[in-house]
């Protein structure tokens, strides 16, 4: 799915050389790379502050635990997910509530977000999935409206733009009060092990976040407040640093590659392309068709044996999961997100692909749904 190995290669002198400035350095946690990369993502988001820490998942608890959420609190987001996003809500002892999905984005659908409102509410956590965002001005609509807390999980779509009706643009995880995001190895930006980082234009925030993720701490061994122990390592940072600099030229890339997806499937009656959301540019994290009367799991076996790898995001909704059962939902609630996870498959979606593995694939595709 992704080839992180031809990537390497390509940029192995400044890997191993940043690399190498660590080792050298000793300066394994909270060194010069560290504070190095977060001024260079600061600068490319255009956000006051980016507070790295160990992992997307740690990225979406501290937002939460820094913002004053109670046990008991209602926090909303989107069925169709990783379970992460309902993860940290359960963790934190919150009550996830979960709602359907625009059928032609798959992002979170802002008229059930107002159905789903109760006088717990407290916030609302909309994910930009597989690289393009959720429909933020009717989210920061619904949030002032009611006095919420918007956060939002851009850990598949670092990079993307929301276009506002003014003609402004903001970058993915910079509009809503916190933004969250993940640096696994097979994100668009991804790190050698893991990574996430939290961002925010608010200086109070900015600075409890802070102190969430060391401990606690605001002078060293006086802890103020419950905090975690969650840190970007140096070695990390140094990888990302060399990366955020090809951010823009990789988005081109799979932009290039799901174009070439398009035309080949285009107008297929068994095959819907992804839809391109109007306010927001696409970044592909994933290239996720929805098939129309096809067994899509033999799809599946089918790729797999030409060694073509595809994924299923995701089998099964999040009210389905054994360890969220909920006697509030039932299967039939969720019309929307029931069907996706039902019909879609993940194609091969890299900066790496090119012409040949790209026309072998959509053959390889079309050969079955055709026969």
């Amino acid at each position: 799915m992704v080839d992180l190995k031809s990537q390497y290669e390509k940029i192995k002198p400044e890997i191993d050389q940043a690399i190498q400035d660590v080792v050298n350095s000793t300066a394994f946690i909270n060194g010069p790379a560290v504070k190095g990369f977060q001024e260079d993502l600061e600068k490319y988001l255009g956000v006051k502050h980016v507070i790295p820490c160990a992992n997307g998942t740690d990225a979406l608890q501290v937002a939460m635990m820094a913002l004053g959420i109670k046990p008991g609190d209602e926090v909303i987001t989107t069925n169709f997910t990783f379970i992460a996003t309902a993860e940290v809500i359960a963790l934190l002892g919150f009550t996830p509530v979960v709602v359907d999905v625009d059928p032609h984005t798959f992002n979170i659908d802002p008229e059930s977000v107002r159905k789903a409102l109760t006088p717990r509410t407290r916030a609302i956590v909309p994910v930009h999935l597989f690289g393009q965002c959720a429909d933020m001005d009717a989210m920061m609509q619904i949030a002032e409206e009611f006095n919420l807390f918007i956060i939002e999980d851009a850990c598949q779509a670092i990079g993307a733009d929301y276009l506002f009706a003014d003609g402004s643009r903001k970058k993915a995880g910079t509009i809503g009060h916190v933004g969250c995001t993940s640096f696994f190895p097979s994100k668009n930006l991804g790190c050698y092990g893991d990574g996430g980082a939290i961002f925010t234009n608010n200086d109070e925030l900015a600075n409890q976040m802070r102190v969430v993720v060391n401990h606690g701490m605001t002078v060293r061994y006086y802890h103020d407040f419950i905090g975690v122990n969650s840190r970007l390592d140096s070695i990390q940072a140094a990888v990302l640093r060399v990366k955020l600099a090809r951010l823009d030229a990789y988005a081109e890339a799979r932009n290039h590659a799901a174009d070439f997806y398009d035309n080949a499937f285009k107008n297929h009656p068994k095959l819907k392309t992804p839809a391109r959301f109007e306010k927001s540019t696409h970044v592909f994290h994933q290239y996720t068709l929805v098939t129309e009367g096809v067994d899509r799991n033999a799809m599946q076996e089918f790729l797999m044996k030409k060694d073509v790898p595809a994924m299923i995001y995701y089998p099964v909704p999040l009210h389905m999961q054994k360890a969220y059962l909920d006697p509030r939902y039932k299967e039939g609630d969720f019309p929307v997100t029931e069907h996706l996870c039902k019909t879609v498959i993940s194609l091969p979606m890299h900066t790496e692909l090119d012409e040949d593995q790209l026309q072998f694939i959509t053959s390889s595709v079309l050969e079955f749904v055709n026969r």
